[in-house]
């Protein structure tokens, strides 16, 4: 594996276990001292692989705790090298001790994430297996962490390793043909180029389908409920959330600032926000909730504009103040509440808008009712069919932006590559472009990244990891 900045061969040491009290608190200590210091903590040497219940020994031989310990050697342990793993109570003041006592026989304290990290650079695990253990921690529901799982037993790693295996097995084709001009090598009138290429094309495919689901799986999809007072903005939050997290009253401007849920759908995690009314205001408070409604609007995935469904139709799209050009235009979706007043049924439509002889606008409308639930599902389905998620297949993986990112570039190199070759016949552009896209691919899993970026990654994980 190829990656910048070394391996650093000091033994480190952090508490493995969540912040605060419980049955079981474990430190782990990875590094060469990790075997001394097992000896000098359980006044014997431990046997590999083995758990031994044991006494955990202060410099004086007083007794700290006690507990199972394991010693892991060097290869054959998470991280590579020797691990000395105890298992004692979970009491913050005993794990302290602890901890305090490894720092004194010449560990120091782990930073963020550097379990994984030299996991990842002793060839254990790969970029994509490291940050899939992130993933699996932070995993807000069952779809989620099984995608993340998939992704930790390197299903991921796996579809990028073939796909640069065959942008490899390609660059040695052309390449080959450059090299050695007196085979006379027809690039052009051979057929294997344009198959190889069409193949690498559908198989580019086919991972960016299940990078953006895996992509949309892990970040979901940020959903802001904007509109009028009174609008029933909170009762569909409400709704949405299975539970009451707004206040809900008669009184307009009851919702002055951003109130925020997290709930799942089909295993998605979308981020609901609900917000002060749109009106015009002389209240500096309302105004300052008027405000930050506008710009949470504008930064959303998805924007849902409560009207009043027996308020007049020429009025719906008033609070929305936006050029006809705007690009918020293109996620918004029309809901049209209180469809009980009306003894209207829920349904999904599309409808157009703007005056007669304007450009219309069409948007996606939703009859529903937050105060009895009647569309509710209906409006579920809708933001599901937003996302363009698909349910999970068997082979499914979760995936970052800077995974989708790197296959987008890859992707684009190879479209740019074929085009050049298209129109000349000459294999130097393309294996160039070859070249570059399969360094993109390199990217994801490590086997080439900048020093900078591993060091973004890997700080991002908690102490312990």
């Amino acid at each position: 594996m190829s990656v910048i900045g070394s391996i650093d061969r000091d033994t480190i040491v952090a508490i493995a276990t969540p912040p605060g009290r419980g049955g079981i608190g474990i430190l782990r200590c990875p590094g060469p001292l990790s075997l001394s210091i097992a000896e000098a903590i359980l006044g014997k040497r431990p046997t590999a692989r083995h758990a031994h219940l044991a006494d955990f020994l202060d410099e004086q031989g007083r007794l700290i705790d006690q507990g199972i310990a394991l010693y892991f050697p060097a290869p054959h342990s998470f991280t590579g090298e020797e691990v000395l793993e105890l298992q004692g109570h979970g009491g913050p003041v005993v794990l302290d001790l602890l901890l305090q006592r490894v720092l004194r026989l010449g560990a120091r304290l782990a930073r963020p994430g550097e379990f994984s990290e030299r996991a990842f650079l002793n060839d254990k695990i790969d970029l994509l297996q490291a940050e899939a253990i992130a993933d699996l921690i932070d995993s807000s529901s069952v779809a989620a962490a099984r995608s993340a799982l998939q992704s930790l037993q390197g299903e991921f790693s796996r579809q990028i390793n073939q796909l640069v295996e065959r942008l490899i097995r390609l660059r040695v084709y052309i390449e080959a043909s450059i090299d050695f001009p007196d085979e006379e090598l027809d690039l052009l009138a051979d057929p294997q180029i344009g198959q190889q290429l069409l193949d690498v094309s559908n198989h580019f495919r086919a991972i960016l389908s299940k990078a953006k689901d895996g992509q949309r799986l892990r970040d979901g999809m940020s959903v802001v409920i904007i509109g009028r007072p009174n609008a029933g903005k909170s009762s569909l939050l409400n709704q949405l959330a299975e539970h009451d997290r707004a206040i809900v009253t008669d009184i307009p401007g009851t919702t002055r600032d951003l109130l925020h849920e997290e709930i799942t759908l089909q295993g998605v995690p979308l981020h609901l926000t609900d917000t002060a009314g749109l009106r015009q205001a002389s209240d500096p408070i309302e105004q300052e909730g008027i405000r930050r409604a506008r710009q949470q609007a504008d930064q959303a995935d998805c924007v849902l504009l409560l009207v009043d469904a027996t308020a007049d139709r020429s009025h719906w799209l008033e609070p929305i103040d936006a050029d006809r050009n705007d690009p918020l235009w293109q996620r918004l979706t029309l809901v049209r509440n209180k469809i009980d007043l009306l003894d209207e049924v829920p349904k999904m439509t599309r409808e157009a808008f703007f005056a007669e002889g304007e450009r219309s606008l069409i948007l996606p409308v939703i009859a529903l009712s937050a105060k009895t639930a009647a569309g509710i599902d209906l409006l579920k389905q809708h933001l599901l069919e937003r996302i363009q998620f698909r349910p999970s297949e068997e082979g499914g993986f979760l995936a970052r932006r800077r995974h989708l990112d790197a296959l987008l570039r890859a992707q684009a190199l190879l479209e740019q590559g074929q085009r050049a070759f298209a129109a000349t016949g000459q294999g130097e552009l393309l294996a160039e472009d070859l070249r570059e896209a399969q360094q993109q691919l390199d990217e994801i899993t490590g086997r080439f990244g900048s020093e900078a970026l591993l060091s973004r990654i890997f700080s991002s994980f908690c102490i312990g990891k």
